[in-house]
C-alpha cells in the first residue's frame, strides 16, 4: 500500500496518539491536530505528544504547524480549535489530504451535564467544520469517531448497528447521534464517503483519567476507596486500545466489501465483563485489594455495552483478540512507569 497524507484530529487524545504512532510507523504521512484542552490533564495529553516527537514548548502555540524529533517530515503537529472556520480550511489547503479521521471530541458522558456548551462546539460545530472541509478539498473518505452511547439504555444485545437510537440519555450521546446525521448528509449530498464508529469503552496504556480503569488503578495503587456505581451491577463491552487502533486503520486505509458512501460500524470486543470482575483484573494486576464504596446510579450512565461488531469484520476484516487480563496488566504497568 503506497503512503498516504492522513489528517487525524485529537492527536493527543487516547486514540488518536496511538493511531498517529501507528501510522506513523507504517511509513505514511501524519498531520496531528488537537486544542490540548484541560478537560484532563494536560500533562497526560504532553506526554503523549512526547511519544511522537513533539515537545511541549512547540505544541503550546495556536496555529502553529510544528516537524516531530522522531518521525522527522512524516509527523507535523498544529494546536487548533475544531471549530476554528479560518485555521482548518487553511490546513486543508495546505497539505491535500488523501484522508480524514475525527476523533477530536469534548468525551465524557458526565462532565456533559456540567459544561454542555463545550460539547456543542466542538462536537458538533467542529464536526460541521470538518464535514464543510472535507466537501470543499474533495476529501475521498473520512472516518469518524460516534461512540456506543448512542444506543441509550437499550434492553436489546447485543447491539446492532440497524438498531433505532433516537433516545439518547446524555447530550454527549445526543451530539454523536447529530453526527451520525451530519455525516449521512454530507454523504449523499456531496459523495463523500463517510465511515463512523461506535466505540465501546476502550482502554489500555496512555488512557484517560477519567476512565474507570485509570480511576480504579490510582486508587488501589494509593490505598484509596474506589466508588462501584450502581453497586457494581453493571456491564462494558471493554476493548483494549491496540485491537481499536487496528480496527480505525483498516477503514482508513482498506477498501470495504461494502460499496455504500455512508456506513455505520460497532466497534467493539463483543465480550461485556462485569463491573465488578473488571475490578478483580485490576486487583490482580496490582496484587492490591480495592476498598469500594457502592454508589447509585449516575446520571446519563447506562447498564451495559456490547457491540455486535460483525460487519465491521465482515467489510474490513476487524479481529479483537487482547484478554482482559492481558490488557489490564499492560495498563498497570504503563500506569506505574509513567508516575513514577
Amino acid at each position: 500500500m503506497s503512503p498516504q497524507t492522513i489528517l487525524v484530529t485529537g492527536a493527543a487524545g487516547f486514540i488518536g496518539f496511538h493511531l498517529c504512532e501507528r501510522l506513523l510507523k507504517q511509513g505514511h504521512r501524519v498531520v496531528g491536530l488537537d486544542n490540548i484542552n484541560d478537560y484532563y490533564n494536560v500533562d497526560l495529553k504532553y506526554g503523549r505528544l512526547k511519544e511522537l516527537g513533539i515537545h511541549r514548548s512547540d505544541a503550546e502555540h495556536f496555529d502553529t504547524v510544528v516537524s516531530g524529533s522522531i518521525y522527522g517530515d512524516l509527523f507535523h503537529f498544529v494546536r487548533l480549535n475544531l471549530e476554528d472556520r479560518k485555521a482548518l480550511p487553511e490546513l486543508f489547503k495546505s497539505y491535500q489530504f488523501d484522508s480524514v479521521c475525527n476523533l477530536a471530541a469534548q468525551a465524557g458522558v458526565r462532565y456533559s451535564i456540567e459544561n454542555p456548551e463545550a460539547y456543542i462546539d466542538s462536537n458538533v460545530s467542529g464536526f460541521l467544520n470538518v464535514l464543510e472541509c472535507c466537501r470543499h478539498h474533495k476529501i475521498s473518505r473520512l472516518v469518524y469517531a460516534s461512540s456506543s452511547s448512542v444506543y441509550g439504555n437499550s434492553d436489546a444485545v447485543p447491539f446492532e448497528e440497524t438498531a433505532a437510537v433516537d433516545h439518547p440519555i446524555s447530550l454527549y450521546a445526543a451530539t454523536k447521534k447529530s453526527n451520525e446525521l451530519m455525516a449521512h448528509t454530507y454523504s449523499h449530498l456531496y459523495n463523500i464517503e463517510t465511515i463512523g464508529l461506535r466505540f465501546f469503552t476502550v482502554y489500555g496504556p496512555w488512557g484517560r483519567p477519567d476512565m474507570a480503569l485509570f480511576l480504579f488503578t490510582e486508587a488501589i495503587l494509593n490505598n484509596k476507596p474506589i466508588k462501584v456505581f450502581n453497586e457494581g451491577k453493571l456491564s462494558r463491552d471493554f476493548t483494549y486500545i491496540d485491537d481499536i487502533v487496528e480496527g480505525v486503520e483498516n477503514t482508513l486505509l482498506k477498501t470495504s466489501k461494502e460499496k455504500e458512501l455512508y456506513k455505520l460500524y460497532n466497534i467493539g470486543n463483543s465480550q461485556p465483563v462485569q463491573l465488578l470482575d473488571f475490578i478483580e483484573a485490576i486487583e490482580k494486576s496490582t496484587g492490591k485489594t480495592s476498598k469500594r464504596i457502592m454508589m447509585p446510579m449516575q446520571a446519563g450512565d447506562v447498564n451495559q455495552t456490547w457491540a455486535n461488531v460483525e460487519h465491521l469484520k465482515t467489510d474490513y476484516d476487524y479481529q479483537p483478540s487482547t484478554d482482559l487480563e492481558v490488557g489490564v496488566e499492560a495498563f498497570v504497568n504503563w500506569y506505574k512507569s509513567f508516575y513514577s
